[in-house]
């Protein structure tokens, strides 16, 4: 193992990786006691691109001048920033953000489906096919449609989930879209890459801006630092962190955050906001973490050996 995964301080950066971004969706709750879901996504969008450009400065990075690189970007900056982020934004005006933070565990069964979808070459695995049963099964326990029959605010309640689900959804088309027409065609590092999707998720934003921004805003401390923490930390700085996680520890010890963000979520919306989760949200975000753990191969379940032939005895 090289010295450089073994430091205790990259374990402190996923660590706090987790913590950021699962203290997302609190920031999201917050940010929309003052503003309207677009407003949040001006800010979130606005702080992430202003922090990446100024690490792109202060780095002396070089912009990529091929045009290729920047049309495709446009299309995973929309699929990556802009829809998720309205759609999580919509949905936390009326879920708990625990709830959201949940669902936002769904990701990487969404990109295992759309990744077998949009790239011929990796067809599921019998243990993938598993997971990705395993994985919708448990967004079913997440949702409870029992609760059809039974409460009157579960019509309330799916429109928000389909929307969270909704985010994932983009979320996985663009990290296929990424592997298809990006991944391994550029000279350029994860953050000159970020900083390009955030600069034009930011310029499809503010194109939008018009047309989104006529609420009335209610600014206090509380939603600024909020807006503030959700753009610079959970979008600009933490995908440096993840890249300093993956350079050491490689990319499927790096996803293993996706674990931990919806933990770290559902304890801030509990002691935070007071928020009361059901049964079956946390239960039904176990198996479609259990899902992820054998879709990725990473639960290996013992096979049992023959016994071995005994030597045959020579009779006298």
């Amino acid at each position: 193992m090289p010295e450089s995964s073994r430091k205790p301080t990259t374990l402190l950066v996923f660590l706090g990786l987790a913590v950021v971004w699962g203290s997302s969706f609190l920031f999201i709750k917050v940010g929309l006691q003052g503003l309207s879901a677009p407003q949040v996504v001006f800010g979130r969008v606005g702080f992430g691109a202003l922090t990446l450009v100024a690490v792109m400065l202060l780095s002396r990075r070089r912009w990529p001048r091929e045009r290729w690189i920047w049309g495709h970007m446009l299309v995973v900056g929309l699929f990556f920033c802009v829809f998720p982020f309205l759609l999580f934004a919509w949905a936390g005006e009326t879920l708990p953000s625990g709830l959201s933070s949940i669902l936002n565990a769904t990701t990487p069964i969404m990109t295992l489906a759309i990744a077998a979808i949009m790239l011929p070459a990796e067809r599921l695995n019998a243990l993938q096919i598993a997971g990705l049963v395993l994985g919708i099964a448990g967004v079913l326990v997440i949702v409870g449609p029992w609760e059809l029959f039974t409460s009157p605010a579960f019509y309330q309640s799916v429109p928000a989930q389909i929307a969270c689900l909704g985010a994932t959804a983009c979320y996985g088309f663009a990290l296929s879209y990424l592997r298809r027409f990006i991944s391994g065609k550029h000279s350029y590092d994860a953050p000159t890459i970020a900083a390009v999707q955030l600069v034009l998720a930011f310029g499809v934003i503010l194109l939008i801006t018009p047309f989104t921004m006529f609420t009335p805003m209610q600014l206090s401390w509380p939603v600024v630092l909020s807006v503030a923490a959700l753009g610079i930390l959970g979008t600009g700085v933490a995908y440096i962190g993840n890249t300093v996680v993956v350079s050491n520890w490689g990319a499927n010890a790096a996803a293993g955050v996706t674990y931990l963000v919806p933990v770290v979520g559902v304890l801030l919306g509990v002691l935070v906001l007071q928020e009361t989760l059901h049964w079956n949200e946390p239960v039904g975000g176990l198996i479609v973490i259990l899902a992820i753990l054998i879709s990725q191969g990473r639960l290996r379940f013992p096979v049992r050996k023959p016994a071995p032939e005994l030597p045959l005895r020579e009779t006298i």
